[in-house]
């Protein structure tokens, strides 16, 4: 809202949103303080996706990023304790599909740190990745393939763990809610599917028209929520 102050605004949006992906930590890391002040800003219940560092994903060989995923994970994350959702690792849009190297990076996940679980997601930006052999791997390794929807990049359909991880980038400006109507309706009940074999179902509205993002979202929430009631 116009007025709100900077210092407020995650207070304020985590009172209207169920969860947010977390986009700097991509781009660097993050003090153990900024995590904690960033859990203690949200209500009970919310959750924070973590996108993974780009130092750890936009490299030829994945297999060699063992020290910057250890980097990753200990920055501090473990600070928004129950908070803390399934973390996004985003490969650059040039990595094709390379068993040997998946494999290896996959095996360089953690399960936890310090205690605390993790969950790890993988989003892949090349068409080679529609591999049965990719799904397999993802599976045997518990690690969930984000489902795009983007113009571009390859849409995969796969459940291969506990959870759900949808990243929807196709608002637009002249939408208010970002997708129309019939948009918002078709990936609620895209989500009530998912949740009906899955425990968690992370969806979220990033790119596009990014100013309707957030309405996208609350219009999703709401829709959801009369869908319950009904």
């Amino acid at each position: 809202p116009d007025g709100l102050k900077q210092k407020n605004e995650l207070a304020w949006s985590s009172r209207q949103l169920t969860g947010i992906e977390i986009n700097a930590t991509f781009y660097r890391g993050q003090s153990a303080k900024t995590f904690a002040n960033w859990a203690a800003a949200v209500p009970d219940g919310f959750k924070f996706a973590v996108k993974g560092s780009r130092y750890v994903t936009n490299r030829r060989v994945l297999a060699e990023a063992g020290e910057s995923v250890d980097r990753f994970v200990r920055q501090g994350i473990v600070e928004l304790g129950d908070r803390l959702g399934p973390i996004n690792w985003q490969l650059a849009a040039t990595k094709a599909f390379d068993a040997d190297d998946i494999a290896s990076f996959f095996a360089l996940l953690p399960p936890s740190v310090d205690g605390v679980a993790l969950r790890h997601a993988i989003e892949v930006r090349h068409d080679s990745f529609a591999d049965p052999a990719f799904a397999a791997l993802a599976q045997q390794h518990g690690v969930a393939v984000v489902y795009a929807d983007h113009d571009v990049y390859p849409t995969l359909d796969i459940d291969s763990t506990g959870f759900r991880y949808a990243r929807l980038m196709r608002t637009v400006a002249d939408q208010p809610t970002g997708y129309d109507a019939d948009g918002i309706k078709h990936w609620a009940t895209m989500a009530q599917a998912w949740a009906r074999k899955d425990d968690d179902v992370f969806v979220f509205f990033i790119s596009g028209a990014k100013e309707r993002a957030p309405h996208a979202a609350m219009a999703m929430i709401e829709t959801l929520q009369s869908s319950r009631a009904c």
